[in-house]
This record gives structure tokens, C-alpha cells and sequence, in this order.
């Protein structure tokens, strides 16, 4: 196989444990709140964490180009302020992997703080212990099993993105060419035979990913 074609698929893994690294901190904490917490408005933001499962992907893409892009108004401001271009780059890729792999982590990881009984907590505060060092000694080694499980499951989501990509950062060689994108670049320029190539890891990538989350997700449910 050519270097190009394991370029695109470095590129690609990079981009994906890259993006899962982004969300994990924001998911873990907004798992964590769904799964402990009532507050008002709980359902629309459960409804919002949801929407890029329901939606067609090139609508979320279109929605991140309208916000991100150079005359939207996130994407003006980090430009203006960071000197930042997030669409039709490697930031956009990043992006739009992200946002379309963070209701798989959210979902995944709520569950597996759920799993945990809150007797523990309760016991563990009535001992003296804070919220920091509940979560960090009780609450996330008894659903650790379970956040592998949603980090493994994001990771695969986004290694397999198009449609949210192809709107924010175009099929640009060498910048934006993942490994979706360039199986069907590859396909509309009738080279089958790397875009096979590009399937076969595509698909053995993604196959390791799925089963280690599936493995995590049935210890999870054992213990």
C-alpha cells in the first residue's frame, strides 16, 4: 500500500483518539450530571445531546459551517481573537468528529455512572470524604468499565465520519482526507483498488474498536 493511502489512515486515527481526547472531559462531567442530577430544562438538554444521532449528518455539517465558518458567529470570534480558521482544515475534521461522536460517549458513559449505587457515595461522604474525592475514588473506578466502553465506542463513531466532515472541511489531499472521504474520492475516480485498501482498514480499525467497547460494556454488566 502506498504512503499516501497511510498517511490518510494515520491521519484519520489521529483525528479520531484527537477528537474522543476533546470530548472526554465535558462528556464524562455531562454524563455524570444526567445521571445524578435533576435540574430544570434536563430534557431539552438530554433532546440536544441526542440530536446528532437523529439527524442526517450534513445537516449537523451544515449547522457547524454556519457557526464555525469565517461569517459565523463562533468561527469569527476565534478567528478575530485566536487567529484560528476552523472550517476547511484539520480543526474542522476535528470538529465535526467530535460533535458526531459525543452523544455515543454522553449515552454510554451515563449508563455506567447509573450502574454505580449511590449507597457507596452516600457512605463515602458520611466518612468525611468531598465530591472530588468521591467521584475520583468511588464513583468512576465502579463505572470505569462502562466509560472505557463509551471512549471505545466514540473513537470507532468518529474514525468512520463523512457526512458532517465533508461539510465542514471539504476533501482537501493531504489536510483533510480521512479515511471515509477518501474511500469515496477514491471510488468516484475509479480506483477500486485502493479504495478497497482503505476499506479493509477502515473496517479493521473499526472492528477493534466496537469489540473492545462491546467487551468492556458485557464486564460492565456482569459486575
Amino acid at each position: 500500500m502506498s504512503s499516501e493511502l497511510w498517511q490518510i489512515t494515520w491521519f484519520t486515527v489521529a483525528v479520531a483518539a484527537g477528537s474522543t481526547a476533546l470530548i472526554l472531559p465535558g462528556g464524562l462531567a455531562l454524563a455524570w450530571l444526567l445521571a445524578r442530577r435533576d435540574w430544570p430544562g434536563k430534557s431539552i438538554v438530554e433532546t440536544l445531546v441526542a440530536l446528532p444521532l437523529v439527524i442526517p449528518p450534513v445537516a449537523t455539517g451544515l449547522l457547524l459551517l454556519k457557526l464555525f465558518g469565517r461569517r459565523g458567529p463562533v468561527g469569527e470570534f476565534l478567528e478575530n481573537t485566536f487567529g484560528w480558521q476552523i472550517v476547511f482544515n484539520w480543526r474542522g475534521v476535528v470538529l465535526a468528529t467530535a460533535i458526531m461522536s459525543f452523544p455515543l460517549l454522553v449515552r454510554t458513559a451515563r449508563v455506567a455512572f447509573e450502574s454505580v449505587n449511590p449507597r457507596f457515595e452516600y457512605v463515602a461522604r458520611s466518612l468525611g470524604a468531598g465530591p472530588s474525592r468521591v467521584f475520583a475514588t468511588i464513583t468512576l473506578p465502579l463505572a470505569f468499565r462502562g466509560i472505557v466502553a463509551g471512549i471505545a465506542l466514540a473513537f470507532a463513531r468518529a474514525l468512520g465520519e463523512f457526512g458532517a466532515t465533508i461539510m465542514v472541511a471539504g476533501y482537501i489531499p493531504g489536510e483533510t482526507a480521512t479515511l471515509s472521504l477518501s474511500i469515496y474520492h477514491l471510488v468516484q475516480l475509479g480506483r477500486d483498488t485502493e479504495a478497497s485498501a482503505l476499506l479493509g482498514l477502515s473496517l479493521t480499525i473499526a472492528f477493534a474498536a466496537v469489540w473492545l467497547g462491546e467487551r468492556f460494556l458485557r464486564k460492565n454488566t456482569r459486575a
